[in-house]
């Protein structure tokens, strides 16, 4: 159940399940919505409107400072996310993590950058962020600008493997992990906190265009092993770590209507169109059916190329 008021000129939303509202004053961003989670009053959330994709952003509170998890998709929500979270806390954002090479997580690099915060990334998602710029820019510039970055700024790289980081305080992990919803992820962890961008959803189809959801499996097992209390998805509400293994359910029922269709290249459009009806049937009210729309193809096409 998930309870929401309006208190001190701000929304706020909580779980029945022992999380306590935490007011900040002033007004609600427009189209967007500020998330205080009291499970542990040290995290806080920020959520984009629909027009962003409804991202999920965090911010970790340290005793000097923030560590902010991805800048959103728009420069707008970037700003306003950073705004937000450093009112609701009193401290100055110090560290921004890039979890994978998606614009939602990257478009805002320049803007935290700009105010003197740190932003970084692995090498392997470095390495990713241009060429994914490059590609989106096509399909989102012209219909978002000047909210879209024309020109990709690129955060710096922490390295290549597994790294503790700390600002403000705080001390997190970055887990450098393989393919998944991108071909490179990094995922956070914070004491019994995991933040695992796109990797997880909770009650939205998830974004499946590399097809990859052998491996993406693998990295929820890798996530399991971390045993978190609180997973924080890259879209949709804070939950536990029940929110993994209901990912691991949704990918393998995802797998098994692609094996069924016994796909062969090129991919017929008929396949694809009955597996996401399907998928709408199974997941009654989940946002972004848009993603399994360009998901599905990929995934059939991922299946008929293992084949040959």
């Amino acid at each position: 159940m998930i309870k929401m008021t309006r208190l001190a000129g701000l929304f706020l939303v909580w779980h029945a399940v022992g999380f306590t509202p935490v007011s900040v004053g002033g007004e609600l961003p427009k189209g967007a919505e500020l998330i205080l989670k009291n499970g542990d009053p040290r995290v806080g959330t920020y959520t984009s409107s629909v027009k962003g994709f409804e991202t999920s952003s965090y911010w970790i509170e340290g005793p000097t400072g923030l560590i902010f998890i991805d800048t959103q998709f728009l420069l707008s929500a970037g700003e306003e996310a950073l705004n937000w979270a450093e009112k609701a806390t009193g401290k100055k954002v110090e560290l921004a993590i890039i979890l994978h090479p998606n614009p939602d997580k990257f478009n805002g690099t320049g803007t935290y950058k700009k105010r003197g915060i740190r932003v970084v990334t692995s090498d392997q998602v470095l390495a990713l962020i241009p060429e994914v710029h490059k590609l989106r820019h096509g399909w989102f510039y012209d219909r978002y600008k000047p909210d879209y970055p024309d020109q990709v700024s690129l955060p710096e790289s922490f390295g290549k493997t597994t790294t503790e980081l700390s600002a403000g305080g705080v001390k997190v992990k970055a887990h450098v992990m393989g393919p998944g919803c991108s071909n490179a992820h990094v995922v956070v962890q914070f004491d019994n906190h995991l933040f695992p961008g796109d990797l997880v959803t909770n009650l939205n189809h998830s974004w499946l265009e590399l097809g990859h959801l052998d491996e993406w499996l693998k990295r929820l097992d890798e996530m399991e092993e971390l045993e978190p209390e609180f997973v924080h998805p890259g879209r949709g509400v804070t939950g536990g770590d029940e929110l993994i293994e209901r990912e691991k359910l949704y990918l393998k029922k995802v797998l098994e209507l692609a094996k069924k269709a016994k796909p062969r290249l090129p991919v017929k459009e008929k396949q694809a169109d009955a597996i996401v009806e399907k998928l709408q049937q199974l997941y009654p009210g989940y946002g972004f059916v848009q993603f399994i729309r360009i998901g599905i193809p990929e995934v059939l096409t991922e299946l008929a190329r293992k084949k040959r």
